[in-house]
């Protein structure tokens, strides 16, 4: 079974998390994927798109297997600068908005260059306006007031902010010492950083998988067509995403969650079950669970009319889209039953 690199989970996660990138804007963190999967000894190309796509061959190639990662996070764009020099804003995706308020935030502007800020609603003040406790908190309240001296429209303007332009907020990464990962975005970057231990655990110690492999950083899955890109010859495809906390679901963040079934559907019987099978039999700690209001990057490919059997996995989060935590178990709960299935 596959060891879990304390030191390496916690140097990568810290790069990985604190490298902005929402969707659409995902270039920076996946260059940074690109060289470390390098460094590795792995060949990786960029799609089209923006995705990464690493390949290996298998030691049988009767069958393509694929995993993914979504590499793209919830943010924010400019959609218009006020008269008084703040910037209204739309979503990248869907945040929990209420949760935004008071956050840091930076504004990426097209010739590169970055402005910090605070995303605020638009009655910050409990000493001057009435509604500053009870106003609901939508996107359509809610600006950024900038760290720069501007007090028009036109003066941001000369800062070379635009409609159109990104705006990250903090992610506030932090691992405590009872092994908690607290932060935004574990959705989906906790799933990238077990992609690039499980390719740093097989480059050192010489591992081949068991079939013809493809593993894909995805960029657009935010929004909903994220693996659409993926090779049309794949025969399974199992994709980690996070697994989801609350109501009447079973999962929590020390297992993996294996889904059943989203808001799309079921997930192939036969793959779900082989999963839970696999978990069974090499000590893992998991959950199955139905997640209603949820997504991922197995019905984009499905949608795209790629031909194989999908499941999805994942360590569970609490909070999703808001502040997110999970645990450092929850996290090697994951890495395993993604080696048993595609390694062990």
């Amino acid at each position: 079974m596959i060891e879990f690199d304390l030191d390496y989970f916690k140097e990568i996660s810290k790069e990985v998390f604190t490298t902005d990138s929402p969707t659409g804007f995902t270039h920076n963190v996946i260059n940074l994927i690109k060289g470390k999967i390098e460094e590795m000894g792995y060949s990786c190309s960029i799609m089209n798109n923006g995705a990464l796509e690493v390949f290996a061959k298998g030691k049988d190639s009767s069958k393509t297997v694929a995993t993914s990662a979504h590499c793209d996070t919830l943010g924010l764009m400019v959609r218009s600068i006020k008269s008084n020099g703040t910037l209204a804003l739309t979503t990248l995706g869907g945040p929990i908005v209420p949760t935004l308020d008071g956050e840091y935030c930076k504004v990426y502007t097209r010739d590169g260059r970055v402005y910090t800020g605070t995303i605020l609603c638009n009655s910050p003040a409990t000493h001057v306006y009435k509604d500053a406790g009870t106003k609901e908190r939508n996107i359509d309240n809610m600006e950024v007031r900038l760290d720069e001296i501007v007090h028009s429209s036109k003066d941001v303007e000369a800062l070379g902010i635009q409609n159109g332009d990104i705006v990250c907020y903090d992610p506030k990464f932090e691992i405590t010492d009872k092994g908690f990962l607290k932060t935004r975005f574990i959705d989906d970057k906790a799933s990238a950083v077990v992609l690039l231990m499980l390719l740093k655990y097989m480059s050192e110690n010489k591992l081949s998988f068991k079939y013809d492999t493809f593993i894909y950083f995805v960029v657009y899955e935010e929004v909903g067509h994220g693996a659409s890109m993926v090779n049309t010859k794949i025969d399974e495809f199992v994709t980690l995403d996070m697994g989801c906390i609350g109501m009447d679901l079973a999962g929590n963040e020390y297992a993996v969650s294996i889904c059943a079934k989203d808001s799309g559907g079921p997930y192939d019987y036969e793959l779900t079950t082989r999963l839970m099978n696999l978990a069974k039999s090499n000590g893992i700690n998991y959950t199955v669970d139905i997640f209603p209001f949820y997504g991922s990057d197995i019905g984009a490919a499905n949608r795209a009319g790629v031909d194989f059997k999908g499941a999805l996995i994942g360590t569970g989060v609490s909070a999703s889209h808001g502040m997110e935590r999970t645990h450092i178990q929850g996290i090697e709960n994951t890495l395993k039953l993604i080696y048993a299935y595609l390694v062990d």
